[in-house]
Formats: C-alpha cells, structure tokens, sequence
C-alpha cells in the first residue's frame, strides 16, 4: 500500500512539477495587478482568470497525457481536457486542475492503447491519416466525455471538499488537516495535494474574500525549516549537522521541501515536530483570519510573503516562525532519544529517497544513490561482471569501456559482460542497471552490486574506478583465463553501406527502434519478429547508452530469430528521445554468441575520442564511419 502511494503521488507529482512557472506566473499576476495586489491593474488583472481556468488545466492535462501516452497523448490530453473545462461554464465556472489530473492520463491512455492496437496494422502510405485522424477523433470523443460527465463530476467533487473544508474552519479542526499533509510530503503527494485539492478550493475562497487558508496548508517552509534547525544544532552526527545549513537555505529561501525528507527518513518519529508546528501555524492562521492571494509556489518563504495581503505580510511571516519554532522544540528530543539508540545515517535515507522515487517512477534509481555504493576490500577485487537483460548489447559497450579504463592501473581485474541471469560466482563486482538488481541479487548473492542509470557515463561507474585504482599496484600481475578473455581476433561482422542511415529526421523511440530493425532484416541477419523483440526488451529497460548513443536489440528469447551476427547504424542529428535523454546515433545488434563483440568494442572504444563520437553524429561520409568502425 505504502509504494502504492509513493507511485501514485510521484505520478500526480509528475504532473504538477514541470508546470510549477505557470503557477508562479499566475500567483504573480495574481498577487501584483488584482484591485486589492501590490500595484493593481484592471488590464492585467484580466490575465488571471484565463491562466487559471484554461492555462493551467491545459498544461497539466497535457503533461499527464505525454507520461501515458507521449507525444500524441500531449495532444489528445488538452483536447480532452477542455470538454471538461466547457462543462462547468469556461471561466464562470470552477478550476479543472483536478479534472486535468482525470482527463490528461485517461487521454494519453486511450491513444496508447489504440497505438498498440495498430502496431503491425498499419495500411503503408497511410501513416500520417491515421495518426492524425485518431488523435482528432478520441480527441473529441473524450472532450464530449468530459463536457457531460468528468467536468460536472468534479465540480460537484470539488463543491463538497469546499463545504467540508467551510465545516472545519468553522468548527476550529481544519488545523487537523497538518496530521495527514506533513507525511503526505515525504509519499510525494505534497504537489498533487497543493495544486489538485488546496488551489481549487483556494480559488473559491479567494474570489469571496480576496485571500484563503488553503494556500498556506501545505506551502508553509516553517516546519521543515523546524526539522533542519533541530539536526543543525542537536545531532551527534558531524556530517550530518554540517549538512543541515546548506539543506536550511535550499529549504527555505529555495523552497525546495525534498531537501528536509531524508532527515525525516532517518527517524521517522521526528515526523512529529512538523505535525504539531504545522497544526499550531494553522490555528494562528485560521485565528487571525490569514490568508494568501494565490498560491505559493514552491514553497520558498520569499514566494509565501511575496503572495501576502499588504496588511497580513507580518502575521503570515509569525506563522511560519510559529511553525518553525514548534517543530524545533518538539524535534529536538525526538531526535536526541532516537539518535541514542541508533538510527539510519544521512546517507542511508538520502539512498532510501532516492529509491522510494524510483519506486514510484518505476524507473531506475537516480544515479547518485547508485554512485554511493562503498567497495568493500578493493585491493581484492579479481573478477568485475558488467550485466544486463541479454548480455549482448549494452553491458557489452560498458564492460569494454571501463576494461580500457581500468587496464593500466589494474591489469589484474578481469571485466567481462554477461546476461543478468548467468553472473558466474566467482564474480566480485556486478554492475547492472537498478531494474535488474533484484535479479542480480538471486544470481550472484555474494558479489557486491554496483547499481547504475547507464553504462557509460554514469557516476557510479566513476566511483568504482576510483576505489578500485586508488591503490599501490599489485605486486604480482594475474594473467586471464584465456577462455575467459575477449576475442581479439578479427571480426567476423563488417559494416557496409547498407548498414548505414545518415542524417534521418527525428522520429519517436519507438519508430527509431523498428527503423533499426528493418534495417536488421534487409540485411538478411534477423526475421522480421525480431523487431517485436527489440521493442519488448525496451520496456524492460532502457537501451539508451549514454553520450547520445542506443543500441537496441531482442530479448534473450529471440535469439533463435538472428540469422546471422549484424550491427546497423542509424544517425539521427536531432536526436531521438530515450527518455530524459536524446540519442543522435541508434545501433541495431543482432549476435550469435560473441561474433558481435569486436565491433561493439570499437564503437565503445570510439568513444574515448569525444572529436570522432562527435564527428560520427553528423557526418555524411559512410565509409568514414565503416574505417573508423573497422
């Protein structure tokens, strides 16, 4: 239940985050030009509702569609959002940020499964009609959805929230509300809650009163700033206090709250001291009548003021110092008595953040958890196995990449690649991407795991490199196993021009990767189900090697398909979109046993020599690329 949460707040997170300048603008615009704002402006002030009411729905819905369904769910995710939009009434009616939370998944879901559905389908010639046309027509199907059912739901939702929140205020319990809003922020729904629930509800209230409460709930930089305080000047730890001063500004001059969650992490019950310091700032809130003009975002204590009435600016900075000094004092002996008895290190829950965000993502951890990963006995280390999926494409290319790094320093360490299944057991090190950890763990349990983003240029890779080299040389050099090293004769896989695209227009992953597939079966070396092959072991993690390099290939079940051992090169100057990352250089691998190895080797190889990798992603001289490759 507990990850279910992490991974639906992250999601709904994921939302609302990149959208945060729309909602500053907004707060500003807000805040500076309404009758009553710092320097009103009847003309300007005109700008707000538009944000609010189509901007803001539009931006969210939009991204929600592009995380289901990408580009074509950005699309159809604003189309849709905007029947909701009408059903309640356009700008007299209430915000659809909650609505575009609904409509823009449900949309790029749509697309996506329809996308499947054609896949292998789709008439030749045909292409950019149905694309288009599905787009307009679910587009629409969903905006009419939206107009009769989700607007109209959601505003009746979001009129019984308001009630509900009036029923609190009334009766003195909405301070309350801090028990399940501080822990909400450490499952990562802090954003969704804010943006989803408050700012709506907000809106109401501001648009009566000219100020609300709901602005402050979960903004409030106070107890977080309590937490830090508490750790700066109470812990026993060193590292730790020295580290709160710098997370004190980021907090809260940045307002990046993220920054105080390991802190939190590491003794959980300190959670308490920003419960009851939230819960106090509220009640002074809620006593004075004080409320913010819009919403403030991030949650810095320059946004918080900046969104202040004129004659409130003193009692909203009390609140927060209420807030900062209640948490203090109860985090204090919190921390001291669970620091006694031993807790988790600063390092320790920022590793476990990081990896509660990949859970909820579903994606690899960052690479900084990953690069904190301590060697142990590295003098001893013999045997380091690169592993992934198959063990034919990327641990390759890493494998043969920090084997030429480490050789001078270490010629001792054997560095070999293989499939995450088949680690041998006399492996020291595995280095494989987090999705494949656990299966790593089953294969290997005695090997020390290196866990990393990509194979190479991840710093975790740095990290392991200098522990292993940071070292007096071994006195006595060990000789590999010559059925254990490289092959080193030459290939038996050779480049020619028909393996070879140049300067091709960006495309999706996807088409990218059937590209380079195609590419495989008109050369002979795969059958065409190979292709289905490539795209599968793409969901099971990402091929995307890093400097602008992927290197797609089938799943270990569709080796039975590969004819014969082949690389094909597909360049892209624009790049293609691996998921945070683009690609400008796609190669295709299909291999029987290692034939495909040596060529591997010298594309990674090429990579040493930033000029040639450089050169290659623009070039439009394909025996250049066949000699250098050779």
């Amino acid at each position: 239940m507990k990850q279910g949460l992490q991974k639906f707040g992250k999601f709904l997170s994921s939302m609302v985050m990149p959208n945060i300048g729309a909602f500053i603008a907004w707060g500003f615009i807000t805040a500076l030009f309404i009758p009553d704002g710092w320097i009103p402006n009847e003309g300007l002030a005109s700008i707000h509702p538009y944000m609010l009411f189509y901007a803001l729905p539009i931006l969210i819905a939009a991204q929600g569609g592009y995380l289901v369904g990408g580009d074509r769910g950005r699309v159809i995710g604003a189309i849709a959002v905007i029947g909701a939009i009408a059903g309640v009434g356009g700008t007299d009616g209430q915000p659809m940020l909650m609505g575009a939370m609904i409509m823009g998944p449900v949309a790029g879901f749509v697309i996506k499964k329809f996308d499947q559905a054609m896949d292998g389908h789709m008439p030749a010639g045909f292409e950019m009609l149905i694309n288009n046309f599905s787009v307009g027509i679910f587009g629409m199907l969903l905006a009419i959805l939206g107009y009769f059912f989700i607007g109209p739901f959601m505003s009746a939702i979001l009129a019984v929230l308001t009630a509900g929140v009036e029923v609190l205020t009334k009766a003195n319990l909405l301070p309350l509300t801090a028990i399940f809003i501080e822990p909400a922020k450490v499952l990562f729904l802090n954003n969704a809650i804010n943006h989803g629930i408050f700012t709506p509800i907000g809106v109401e209230q501001a648009a009566a009163t000219g100020k609300s409460i709901m602005y402050m709930l979960e903004a409030n930089p106070g107890p977080g700033l309590g937490v830090l305080l508490a750790y700066w000047l109470g812990s026993k730890d060193k590292a730790t206090r020295d580290s709160a001063p710098g997370a004190i500004i980021i907090h809260f001059l940045g307002g990046i709250h993220e920054i105080y969650f390991p802190y939190i992490l590491m003794n959980p019950v300190v959670i308490a001291g920003p419960i009851v310091g939230n819960i106090c700032a509220i009640f002074f809130f809620n006593l004075f009548k004080v409320g913010l003009k819009g919403p403030s975002s991030p949650g810095s204590i320059i946004a918080f003021l900046s969104m202040a009435p004129k004659d409130q600016v003193v009692l909203v900075f009390l609140g927060v110092a209420i807030a900062a000094a209640v948490s203090f004092f109860v985090s204090l002996p919190i921390l001291k008595a669970t620091e006694a008895k031993g807790g988790k290190s600063l390092e320790d829950a920022q590793s476990q953040m990081a990896g509660m965000k990949a859970e909820a993502k579903g994606t690899a951890a960052a690479a900084s958890a990953a690069a904190s990963a301590v060697i142990s006995n590295p003098a001893q280390i013999k045997k380091i196995i690169f592993a992934c999926d198959a063990g034919m494409g990327s641990s390759a290319m890493g494998a043969t990449k920090f084997r030429n790094r480490i050789k001078a320093v270490r010629p001792d360490i054997t560095v070999k690649n293989t499939s995450v299944d088949n680690i041998p057991a006399d492996c020291d090190i595995a280095v494989v991407q987090t999705v494949l950890a656990e299966r790593a763990k089953k294969s290997c349990p005695k090997a020390q795991l290196v866990q990393i983003g990509n194979f190479l240029a991840d710093p975790a890779l740095d990290d392991l490199y200098i522990q292993v080299t940071t070292l007096d040389k071994p006195t006595e050099t060990v000789v590999d196993d010559p059925s254990e090293a490289t092959n080193t004769a030459a290939s038996s896989v050779k480049m020619t021009p028909d393996c070879i695209k140049l300067n091709q227009a960006p495309v999706s992953k996807e088409e990218a990767i059937k590209a380079a597939g195609e590419l495989l079966v008109k050369t002979g070396a795969v059958e065409p189900s190979y292709i289905d092959a490539m795209l599968e072991r793409e969901k099971l993690v990402s091929t995307y090697m890093g400097m602008g390099i992927a290197i797609p290939h089938g799943t270990t079940q569709a080796k039975g398909t590969v004819k014969k051992s082949q690389i094909v090169m597909i360049q892209y100057p624009d790049g293609v979109d691996f998921g945070d990352e683009k690609a400008q250089l796609v190669f295709g691998i299909a291999g029987i046993g290692d034939e495909h190895l040596d060529l591997l080797a010298k594309i990674a190889d090429c990579l040493d020599d930033l000029n040639v990798l450089e050169k290659m992603k623009t070039t439009e001289d394909k025996d250049w690329i066949i000699k250098t490759l050779s």
